[in-house]
């Protein structure tokens, strides 16, 4: 597999883990109470930071050819 289609597949993954914070962030906001809300919103905010630090790394680490 080239670096090129590496990162593609990487890049796909930290926008899964944003899309994923997105849900998590909704759920917990709206819909639960009480310390459930608690957990599913630091895990929420966990998948946002490792999905911005892949996000960041793909575009930081140029052009692949």
């Amino acid at each position: 597999m080239s670096q090129s289609m590496l990162n593609m597949y990487i890049s796909f993954a930290g926008m899964a883990l944003l899309i994923l914070s997105i849900g998590l962030i909704l759920l917990s906001r709206y819909k639960l109470k009480g310390w459930f809300a608690g957990i599913i919103s630091v895990l929420a905010y966990i998948s946002l930071l490792f999905g911005g630090l892949i996000i960041l790394y793909i575009v930081f680490s140029g052009p692949t050819g």
